[in-house]
């Protein structure tokens, strides 16, 4: 049965609600050590869950062996002290205890066994490797890490705890719908679901994720609109009554290609740049223009695949059907002008992104 209900993430900075400085620098400290020991949990509990799986692997001097991955209590053949969840979960809360709240551990203990489960079988056969965490990874939380969450009229922004930290939201000029979600999950309209802090050169990021129902349109299933993905022209699409093209390969290329003018001289004269504070100073040009070519790409790509749910729902067509796209694909790895400069895949997946949401049924061709 296809799910009534849409999960949406999305990225919201955070500022440390204390007075004092010294607080603040307390508080970020903490967030950084909750952060450390998140990835060094991370990587104890994969190579744990590997080794579980691959127990049967290491039985092989002896025959005859029974035994089964459960409770010893609960099975005859069982070979654990407790359930299989509660192993993991037991080894990184008796190792870091009191450094780091039970609620991160007990959501990425659930969240990594999710993942293994799934990736489960390519292990077993060799086929993928387990995954290696990175120290600036995102830490999990769940709800019961969250109270207090409210808009402050004095200080315009919603403000929480996130265990007994206090945290203001930094929404800056907002022009998305993260103002309109918050507002939602005060009315109690949507759901927030377990999210994620994310630390980088010092700032705060929120990672919430909402729960929302899929948007109701008057679509009708029998009505197909065909969709194709090209250089030429981004998108193009057609039902049996009407015809839409979606932007030019001028009007994509035009501006990229300028941006990468001005990143490729910026990097030639950041040799000549004035120093003082070592590398970071020397490209910072060239930093800025690298944001500016993927602000551009993402603005470009969302209003195109948006374009394209609007045709749908407009001309009442349930059903979006991606033409030739295994041609495509290969198109793009082969040349490497079109895989530098089209960004072919964040637009295949944005526009999937964005039929899910509208309730229209992708079908690739």
């Amino acid at each position: 049965m296809e799910k009534s209900t849409l999960k949406l993430t999305r990225k919201i900075q955070l500022l440390i609600d204390l007075p004092t400085k010294e607080e603040k620098k307390e508080a970020l400290d903490t967030l950084y050590q909750w952060q450390n020991r998140c990835f060094r949990a991370a990587n104890l509990i994969v190579s744990h869950l590997y080794v579980q799986e691959m127990i049967k692997e290491f039985f092989y001097l002896s025959e005859g062996i029974k035994y089964k991955l459960a409770d010893e209590k609960k099975d005859e053949y069982g070979i654990l002290q407790r359930s299989r969840i509660n192993t993991t979960y037991r080894v990184v809360s008796n190792r870091f205890k009191g450094e780091i709240p039970t609620n991160i551990l007990s959501n990425l203990n659930n969240t990594l066994i999710t993942s293994f489960n799934k990736n489960r079988p390519e292990y077993w056969k060799g086929e993928c490797s387990l995954k290696n965490f990175r120290r600036d990874m995102a830490f999990p939380f769940g709800l019961e890490g969250i109270s207090g969450l409210s808009y402050n009229d004095e200080k315009r922004a919603f403000c929480f705890r996130l265990f007994q930290i206090p945290f203001k939201t930094y929404l800056g000029n907002d022009h998305t719908d993260k103002r309109l979600l918050l507002e939602r999950v005060l009315k109690g309209e949507i759901k927030l679901c377990t999210s994620h802090i994310k630390l980088k050169d010092g700032k705060i990021f929120w990672l919430p994720v909402f729960e929302i129902k899929k948007e109701k349109q008057t679509l009708r299933p029998e009505v197909i609109a065909e969709a194709s993905l090209s250089l030429e022209y981004p998108i193009v699409v057609k039902t049996v009554n009407a015809r839409l093209t979606i932007g030019t390969r001028e009007e994509f290329l035009y501006r990229r290609l300028a941006i990468q003018g001005a990143l490729k001289r910026a990097q030639i004269g950041a040799t000549y740049s004035k120093s003082g504070k070592g590398v970071e100073r020397k490209l910072k040009a060239v930093d800025k223009l690298r944001k500016t070519e993927s602000n551009y790409v993402s603005h470009r790509i969302h209003v195109y695949s948006r374009k394209l749910i609007d045709f749908c729902i407009k001309h009442q067509a349930g059903t979006l059907i991606l033409l030739n796209q295994e041609d495509k694909i290969g198109i793009v790895k082969q040349e490497e002008f079109v895989l530098r400069n089209w960004s072919y895949y964040e637009l295949m997946t944005k526009i999937k992104y964005k039929a899910e949401k509208a309730g229209i049924e992708i079908i690739i061709d």
